[in-house]
Parts: C-alpha cells; sequence; structure tokens
C-alpha cells in the first residue's frame, strides 16, 4: 500500500515536483491563493505530480485535485495576525485516510526552541501513518521558518534531514545549501528541496533546483515560486522540465518566457 501511494507522488524516474499550497493555513487568502481550484488546475496543466495542501483544501477541491498525487498538512501554526510560529498537530491520521490523501506531512524544527515537541509530533505521525501503509513527509527546518543563512548550512540541512529518516520520514522536504551532495550522501530516504521565499529571479531558482538536481536531490516541493508566478502554468512546467526532462536552465527559462 505504502509503494502503491508513493507512486502517486514519485513518478518512474524517481523524482518528484510538489506544488506546496498550504499557506493559507497560516496565511488565509495570501496572494496567488485566492481561488484555490483555479491555481490546483494551473499547476496540473503545467506538469505537477502531487499538491502539499491542507485538510480544508482537500475536502473542498476534491475534483480538481483528483489527477495529482494528495499530500495533507496533519500540524500548523499560528497565523499572520499573531506571532506565526509552529503550534503542533491539529490533524490526525485518521483525518486524513478519510479523504484520501496520498500522504501526510509534519514539520520539525531543529536547533529552535520547538524542537523537542516537533520531533514527537513527527515520530508519532510516522509510526501511526505507517500502521495503516500512509507514507509520512519529513519537513524539517532548521532554525525555523525563514531562518537566516548561518542556520541552514549544508552541515544542519545534512543533520536535520538525516534526523527526519531516523524518525521514520519516507522522504524529507529540506532547504537547498551549497555542497547539497553532504545531504543526499548521509540522508537515506529522497529528500526534495523547499522553494522558500518568492524569488524575483527565475534564473537563480531553475539554477538552484538544477544544481540540488545534480546533487541527488529528488525533486522539489515548491510554493510562492509557483503559485505568485505571473504564469504559475508556465513555472510549473518550467520546473517539471528540469525535474523529469533533462532540461538545462536556459531550456527551462525558454519554456517559462514561451509561457509554455
Amino acid at each position: 500500500m505504502l509503494t502503491r501511494r508513493l507512486s502517486r507522488i514519485f513518478k518512474p524516474d524517481g523524482r518528484a515536483l510538489i506544488v506546496a499550497l498550504d499557506h493559507g493555513l497560516t496565511e488565509g487568502p495570501a496572494r496567488g491563493l485566492e481561488t484555490p481550484g483555479a491555481i490546483i488546475a494551473a499547476v496540473a496543466a503545467g506538469g505537477a505530480d502531487a499538491v502539499l495542501t491542507t485538510y480544508g483544501t482537500a475536502r473542498r477541491f476534491a475534483r480538481e485535485l483528483a489527477p495529482l498525487g494528495l499530500i495533507v498538512r496533519l500540524d500548523g501554526g499560528t497565523t499572520t495576525l499573531g506571532r506565526m510560529q509552529p503550534s503542533g498537530p491539529f490533524f490526525t491520521v485518521a483525518d486524513a485516510l478519510r479523504i484520501g490523501v496520498d500522504a501526510v506531512v509534519v514539520s520539525a524544527f531543529p536547533g529552535t526552541p520547538q524542537e523537542e515537541a516537533s520531533l514527537h509530533a513527527l515520530a508519532a505521525a510516522a509510526a501511526e501513518a505507517h500502521h495503516w501503509g500512509l507514507p509520512v513527509l519529513g519537513e524539517m527546518q532548521p532554525g525555523g521558518f525563514d531562518a537566516p543563512p548561518e542556520a541552514r548550512t549544508v552541515e544542519a540541512v545534512a543533520v536535520a534531514a538525516r534526523v527526519g529518516a531516523e524518525l521514520g520520514a519516507d522522504w524529507v522536504k529540506v532547504p537547498y545549501a551549497a555542497g547539497f551532495e553532504r545531504v543526499t550522501a548521509t540522508c537515506y530516504v529522497p529528500a526534495v528541496i523547499l522553494g522558500g521565499a518568492r524569488s524575483g529571479d527565475p534564473r537563480a531558482l531553475l539554477e538552484n533546483i538544477a544544481q540540488a538536481l545534480a546533487a541527488g536531490a529528488a525533486g522539489v516541493a515548491i510554493g510562492r515560486n509557483i503559485f505568485q508566478a505571473e504564469r504559475p502554468a508556465a513555472m510549473t512546467a518550467a520546473v517539471a522540465a528540469l525535474v523529469h526532462g533533462g532540461a538545462t536552465v536556459d531550456d527551462a527559462l525558454r519554456l517559462l518566457e514561451r509561457g509554455a
């Protein structure tokens, strides 16, 4: 069961293009996510393999999500109206199974005051989910949300990724850092890179993706840099060309410029 569900997310080349659309959980109607059905349709048209989203979006937009792998977040955080920090589990594995997900995601925050609680939450979710053959994505965020570069060195990312694997994650989502080979060489489950803050430089974003893939990354899990792009479907197609098509960065940029 676990293998079948993972095959809805990872393609035969062993890679995945995941679009993260879970920002509404803390930001409400974030720019680009005002109408979830429209952005889901756009990224599906662009060639996304899976969407990482919230329980509410998964229930309300089941039809639009049907062609895609579905990863639902079990945990959450406080909103932008408050301090915007992690808040632990919101939903259970049973909740996720009832809406037909292919995997669940839980975040952990090594090197922060929330480290111990978040690692416990990931371990508990992995144990429960695997009882039902449900894969788990560990989103490992060394230093916390939007941590500064000094908290996200390749050494820190390598520790965070390996800890996620040790706690039972079937794959991990981590920041990209130069020297990413260190991460993929020491983490025995697939590692995908997160997109981070919105970038105004598509070439830099695509170059980071290409470098991560060359270093052994198993794909990407990108949010704002896709759903806030001028043409989300075209940006998805450009990233897909790198992840699955063997394209160069210049090839991907040409797809983006053409609005493919």
